[in-house]
């Protein structure tokens, strides 16, 4: 098995699942600053040229949601994943809402602060889609009000999905209101076998630019 990656994308999702299953897989930095994802070789395993990428036999899966849904089930007896079917349709809700109602909207922050050309960024944007994210994270805040977990009463894997979604809200300044969230962040990651935080890689990379 192997995991195409970049430290601080949402590689973090598949590298986090990877981990907790405790399987062996074969990490392969991709350079995106060195624009190595645009090479003919990555591109026929990703033509959308994005990571994280899967590679387990003959398949290849990319979108870091559906490679930890993929991984869940591929090893339903580590307990990723509910069996109760109920509990599983709520697993999938909260996965979903993490990629469309919280990501969304800090990635249109991110592209419109640092990630577009100077030129193309729109200010406006970033207060849109914080306006966009912020009442979506009190919805979760309610919902994870006097509980441990997204679904049932154990981790799953929307969890680490989760987590790693509000890790970068909070480096954006978007949980100030939002106290539980911030204590599930910090519990989350600090499970044995939790991938680094973003900003811990950041810095890592920062230091190691200035070697």
């Amino acid at each position: 098995m192997k995991l195409y990656e970049f430290g601080p994308t949402r590689s973090i999702r598949a590298r986090w699942i990877l981990q907790e299953l405790a399987v062996d897989f074969e990490a392969i930095s991709i350079n995106l600053p060195a624009r190595e994802h645009l090479s003919p070789e990555f591109l026929r395993l990703n033509p959308a040229a994005r990571v994280p990428i899967l590679v387990d036999g003959d398949l290849v899966l990319t979108e870091s949601a559906a490679i930890v849904i993929y991984l869940a089930e591929k090893y339903r007896d580590r307990g990723f994943i509910p069996a109760d079917l109920k509990l599983r349709a709520d697993f999938y809700r909260w996965i979903l809402f993490a990629v469309t109602e919280l990501e969304q909207p800090w990635w249109r922050i991110a592209r419109h602060t640092h990630l577009y050309p100077e030129e193309d960024r729109l200010p406006a944007e970033v207060g849109l889609a914080r306006r966009d994210f912020l009442p979506m994270a009190a919805v979760l805040e309610r919902h994870m009000h006097d509980r441990a977990y997204l679904v049932g009463d154990s981790v799953t894997a929307a969890d680490f999905v989760m987590a790693y979604t509000l890790d970068v809200a909070g480096e954006m300044q978007l949980l100030g209101e939002c106290p539980t969230l911030r204590v599930y962040v910090e519990r989350m990651y600090a499970r044995p076998r939790a991938p680094q935080r973003i900003a811990d890689i950041f810095r890592a990379m920062r230091d190691g630019a200035t070697e």
